[in-house]
């Protein structure tokens, strides 16, 4: 065999080789861990059939249009959106990033030089004058032989999934807030206007007992009881002005705007929101499925799973391919004509011998790092078990609450009546239309707060089950435009 033979061998040899290695990859293949799942919801009925939820728009359930706007605004207008969509490009930039180091780069060069040789040098008593231009290019490439960058690859795309799902997590988060204040401002609004109708009812006893008082028969005890009972009513006026003013001010944050902004859009009142009858909850597999922090705890599990592999390429040798090629004349018009032409080539490798157990370390903190994620999987799982568990107990005992509150406010209502019209007879005592009063306030606001607890129960349960914005999110423009961005003279800074 002659020497080019053998060389020509080796070569083909080498080049078989790296196409081999070429498809290698170093670390553990990410796959969805398997878990064990209860068949149904410890809160649903044996003999219940599983529904599937109906999640996509849940909140026009309440059927309240003002709700649905406010929502709507809320998506487009929410500083926390911003920032998730701000993260999803972030997220996507840094893929191509990282799928940029796949592939060779190419950079231009070019220098010019002018350098005077001294008289006693060019050994013809003058001096002399020589200009030399050079261009030409620089190119390199890292051979991903064990699959470095391709780990580095897949992880920034579960990356870009994770992104993703944070922004569905932040919406879920945000409808379910909008929804939630908004219910409770109708609330604070009804038990305002309770408030108000009561004082002005014992108002009216007040002065009926004062009309007593100067007949004869009543008591300076009774009248200083009536008044005291109406003004303790309208104490609490001023204390459910101030929620119904924070809860409106929440929504105008939520929504991207001055926190007074909405003041006059609610100003108007309405009922409180209910939604008819009860939500299909599914069976437990489906919360894994629509649950957008469940999907980001996953996707980050991948994601930290390849970079396992992407710690552990770097254990390995590296090759690179680099080469120049250049062209050198004494006029920058004959670089492409009357020129001289030089290149190189060739494969360079780098072999990690010693690092001082950094290499290995970074393997056992990339892994350390997995489990993590693993366990952080594991516990938004049975996180969002739970939400959907206390959700459905806290709605199913709720509604039975407030039907029985709504029986005993009526009741209470009687009681009232009949106390006052007895009273106005004189064939009851005064303390008799006192403690009904009180009762039926109670009782009244006791069930207007039920219901909106009802129905923020309700929410809750959609938000724990994974409803939110169905619709696409654009995601692409970004928050600020830059101007001028070219090259020009620098400014002060200001």
């Amino acid at each position: 065999m002659s020497l080019s033979t053998g060389r020509l061998l080796r070569r083909l040899a080498t080049v078989s080789m790296a196409a081999l290695l070429a498809g290698c990859a170093v670390g553990p293949d990410y796959r969805t861990p398997s878990l064990s799942l209860p068949a149904r919801w410890g809160a649903e009925a044996e003999a219940t059939k599983p529904a599937r939820p109906q999640l996509a728009e849940w909140w026009r359930n309440l059927n309240d249009p003002l709700l649905n706007a406010l929502v709507s605004e809320a998506v487009a207008g929410n500083l926390d959106v911003a920032t998730a969509k701000a993260s999803i490009r972030e997220a996507r930039a840094s893929r191509r990033q990282a799928a940029g180091g796949l592939f060779p780069t190419l950079d231009g060069v070019g220098s010019g030089d002018r350098a005077k040789t001294a008289a006693t040098q060019t050994g013809t008593g003058k001096s002399a004058l020589t200009s030399t231009f050079q261009a030409g290019f620089d190119a390199s490439w890292e051979l991903d032989l064990f699959g470095g960058t391709r780990r580095e690859v897949e992880a920034a795309t579960y990356g870009v999934d994770a992104a993703e799902e944070d922004l569905r997590s932040t919406l879920l988060t945000l409808i379910g807030d909008v929804a939630q204040n908004y219910v409770e401002a109708r609330g604070y609004q009804a038990r305002i206007a309770l408030a108000r109708r009561t004082a002005a009812s014992q108002r009216e006893t007040a002065s009926l007992t004062e009309q007593k008082l100067e007949a004869g028969s009543a008591s300076g005890v009774d009248v200083a009881n009536a008044k005291g009972l109406a003004a303790s009513t309208e104490a609490e006026i001023p204390t459910l002005e101030t929620s119904f003013a924070q809860s409106v001010h929440r929504l105008g944050v939520l929504t991207g705007r001055a926190p007074s902004a909405l003041g006059p859009r609610l100003a108007a009142a309405r009922p409180i929101p209910a939604p008819k009858g009860m939500p299909a909850a599914g069976v437990p597999a489906d919360v894994l499925r629509a649950r957008p922090d469940v999907r980001l705890a996953e996707r980050q599990l991948a994601q930290y799973t390849a970079k396992i592999g992407q710690a552990e390429a770097a254990l390995y040798p590296s090759v690179s391919l680099t080469g120049s090629i250049s062209t050198t004349s004494a006029k920058v018009g004959d670089l492409a004509k009357r020129s001289t032409i030089g290149w190189s080539y060739g494969p360079s490798v780098n072999v990690p011998l010693f690092e001082g157990g950094s290499l290995v370390a970074a393997v056992d903190v990339a892994r350390a790092q997995r489990d993590q994620y693993f366990v952080a999987f594991r516990a938004s799982v049975l996180t969002a078990f739970e939400d959907v568990e206390n959700a459905l107990v806290a709605l199913r005992k709720e509604r039975e609450r407030t039907a029985k509150l709504g029986a005993s406010a009526s009741a209470y209502r009687d009681s009232a009546r009949l106390s006052r019209e007895l009273y106005r007879a004189g064939s009851s005592a005064f303390l008799d239309v006192l403690d009904a009063e009180r009762s039926l306030y109670d009782a009244e606001d006791a069930l207007l707060a039920s219901r909106v607890l009802a129905a923020t129960n309700y929410v809750a349960l959609q938000k724990a089950l994974g409803g939110g914005w169905g619709k696409p999110v654009e995601v692409s423009k970004p928050e600020v435009v830059d101007v001028a961005t070219g090259p020009r003279l620098a400014a002060r800074a200001r």
